[in-house]
């Protein structure tokens, strides 16, 4: 089966599936395979379930009589249709990546451009090598722009994603410690992530860059940019805020967002100067970012019974936790925090956990609780930390003790589940 051939099969289908359990009449279903499953086994329930055709790549699960046909890497053959796809666009594609920030910085671009544009833009966490296909593969002819976001834990692998979804303007939002383990250390994340910068620079394509970087503005002096900060095309200012939001000045019109945290400013300037760069007048800026509300519990703020929660539970690694622990020590009124551990450290964490330990014992918080078996090992000294070696075993210290100060803090990798905690918070 050719491209083309298979591009039909995509053209008349409703959609591209890769799970039985969530066929849609009409979707074109790809066998896909895994550590503990295999797709091809389910190509007859995909058919039965409404799928217009399977492709499958064990042959002896082909059977072109009732559209399930055989192809020899089903995974291969699902990237190779999206970058088919990409290539039969005019519209206007914005892939980013970073170790911080990328999907708030999305849903943030996404909240600004609907303003004026039909969007795509990444659902969920689908920013992966099957993800970034299947999110190429939704755009339809109504979309006037699109905006994938581009996850990455090892080389090679953003250079996988770009060559796929083609961007024409490409944004990192920041180098930090993030998956140390897959890229072998800081070097390996900021040549893992400028494997964006590599794609801009051989296609001469645009990178939207943030001149206060100094890492930003070193690896893509040589590539055709908007950028945004104290220098560049588009200036913003960050103003006080005394309920911990962010607000923003753009030629003397103020901007107010519902996002906590300073490191959330460059995210939002980013927003705003694809706006303005996509011809938005600063009123619809303004508009699109006043109205996205963050509910992903990434620098997210509720109040409830007196209470202020900040949760960022989604994610972590070191260079997120830091900036989460400046940005909080700044609240008004007694402070708690609680912290779980950062994954995909590597050989760097045991080193990072203490470091961020040390710090939430010199930052003036009144509690500090320490969650997993990587804080749990680290030395304190404060006599106001408490360490639990799980999420599970703070939530049943929870039940009979009461968390009684002002603000309260709670960030940590994923994996921790840390927000089955905030019910027992407030």
């Amino acid at each position: 089966m050719t491209i083309q051939e298979l591009y039909y099969l995509y053209i008349q289908s409703t959609g591209v599936a890769t799970d039985t359990r969530k066929i849609a009449d009409g979707s074109l279903f790809f066998a896909l395979k895994g550590d503990n499953f295999n797709g091809n086994l389910f190509a007859k329930d995909a058919i039965k379930s409404g799928a217009s055709a399977a492709i499958v790549d064990e042959e002896e699960f082909s059977d072109p009589e009732n559209r399930i046909f055989y192809l020899e890497n089903a995974l291969l053959s699902l990237q190779s249709l999206a970058r088919y796809h990409r290539s039969q666009l005019t519209i206007p594609v914005i892939g980013l990546t970073g170790s911080n920030g990328k999907t708030t910085t999305k849903e943030l671009i996404a909240s600004v451009l609907k303003e004026k544009f039909t969007v795509l833009y990444t659902q969920g966490n689908l920013n992966n090598h099957i993800g970034v296909p299947l999110t190429i593969l939704s755009i339809k002819p109504e979309h006037e722009i699109a905006i994938i976001e581009m996850g990455a834990n090892h080389l090679k692998e953003i250079e996988l994603l770009t060559e796929i979804s083609q961007p024409d303007i490409g944004y990192i939002t920041n180098f930090g410690k993030a998956h140390l383990e897959g890229f072998g250390g800081e070097e390996g994340v900021i040549k893992g992530k400028s494997e964006l910068y590599d794609f801009l620079r051989k296609s001469n394509r645009i990178a939207l860059i943030n001149t206060d970087d100094p890492k930003q503005t070193e690896l893509a002096s040589d590539i055709k940019k908007i950028s945004f900060g104290t220098g560049g095309n588009y200036h913003f200012s960050l103003l006080e805020n005394p309920d911990h939001r962010i607000s923003i000045e753009y030629n003397g019109m103020v901007i107010n967002s519902l996002l906590t945290g300073n490191y959330n400013f460059s995210n939002i300037c980013a927003a705003a100067s694809l706006g303005l760069y996509y011809g938005l007048t600063p009123e619809q800026v303004k508009q699109g970012i006043e109205n996205y509300l963050p509910q992903n519990q990434r620098s997210q703020i509720v109040e409830k019974n007196g209470i202020v929660l900040v949760l960022d539970t989604y994610n972590a690694n070191p260079t997120s936790m830091e900036a989460s622990l400046k940005n909080f020590s700044s609240f008004e009124g007694s402070k708690t925090i609680i912290i779980g551990d950062m994954f995909e450290l590597g050989k760097d964490s045991a080193q990072e956990h203490q470091k961020i330990a040390e710090l939430a014992e010199i930052s003036g918080f009144d509690s500090i609780y320490l969650l997993g078996e990587n804080f749990f090992s680290t030395v304190t000294h404060a006599s106001n930390i408490q360490k639990f070696h799980s999420t599970k075993e703070m939530e049943h210290y929870l039940k009979d003790h009461k968390i009684s100060t002002k603000n309260i803090l709670l960030k940590g990798s994923r994996g921790m589940a840390l927000e089955k905690l905030i019910d027992y918070l407030t």
